[in-house]
């Protein structure tokens, strides 16, 4: 199949890419970058609209990457083969695969988020840090939650770091963006109980029933929760710290809650068959 061919910087598509690096035109535009086949595919498996795509060979990691261009190709989408200097000046990455896309963000709302029997949730609030975000993703694809909420959030979803360290998660995971008061009301309206991760508090983390419905919270490493989850949290938690240090990474912290959840949920499952 014969593709649209770009070789130089001048390209005003190879300028839309650049220039989408930046949070404000991504915003203003509603549009984002996506690297890599892992990316591309779980974005087009999970309902994204891609815009455009280019591509440069060269810097190809597989065998894979020519029907995927081939599959967008036949679904209208535009496909652009560029020269190997051009795809690393518009990748974000320092070392591309070679494929990068254009897509259309997703809005999330709580209203579209899904209200499980004893679903599993989690509540990110101002997570600043991209990776941090997206590794939160990954982990919550992992222990199969049933959605992540975003609070007064300080962070981009769709910051290209966010997208490549969720590694496609970010498309998975049903997510709903909110302020505090916003979320809080809607977790109670739907009866579940908030888990709330702190150092100030004797109860370990192990010796809480997750079983029911629960949202874990979590915070920012350097202030914490603010009032109003501590204060109304149901379910304070803390995790062992037998070090020097007072604190884990937030990503971190998160999976270990998550995981424990997964492991006495699976351990019900089992217990009852």
């Amino acid at each position: 199949m014969e593709f649209v061919k770009i070789t130089s910087t001048q390209n005003d598509s190879v300028k839309h890419v650049i220039k989408l690096r930046d949070r404000r035109p991504r915003e203003k535009e509603q549009l984002t970058v996506l690297e890599g086949y892992r990316e591309l595919t779980r974005a087009r498996e999970y309902g994204m609209e891609i815009v455009e795509v280019f591509f440069a060979p060269e810097h190809f990691l597989g065998q894979n990457e020519f029907p995927l261009l081939e599959t967008f190709a036949s679904e209208g989408v535009k496909v652009c083969q560029v020269a190997p200097f051009l795809l690393e000046k518009m990748a974000y990455r320092e070392r591309p695969e070679g494929l990068i896309a254009i897509a259309k963000m997703k809005r999330h709302t709580l209203a579209e988020m899904p209200v499980r029997p004893n679903g599993l949730y989690l509540v990110a609030e101002a997570v600043e840090k991209p990776g941090n975000l997206g590794s939160m993703l990954r982990s919550a694809d992992a222990a199969g939650v049933d959605g992540f909420i975003i609070c007064n959030k300080c962070t981009d979803i769709y910051n290209p770091n966010v997208i490549r360290a969720s590694t496609g998660a970010l498309f998975s995971v049903p997510l709903a963006e909110a302020e505090n008061q916003e979320a809080y009301d809607w977790l109670k309206k739907n009866n579940i109980r908030t888990l709330a991760a702190t150092p100030h508090t004797d109860q370990i983390y192990t010796d809480v029933d997750m079983t029911q419905a629960v949202a874990i919270v979590v915070g920012t490493e350097q202030t914490g929760l603010t009032e109003l989850w501590m204060e109304h949290s149901d379910l304070p938690v803390r995790i062992p710290m037998l070090g020097k240090i007072d604190s884990l990474n937030v990503a971190t912290a998160t999976t270990i809650l998550l995981y424990e959840a997964a492991r006495q949920r699976n351990w019900k499952t089992s217990a009852r068959l």
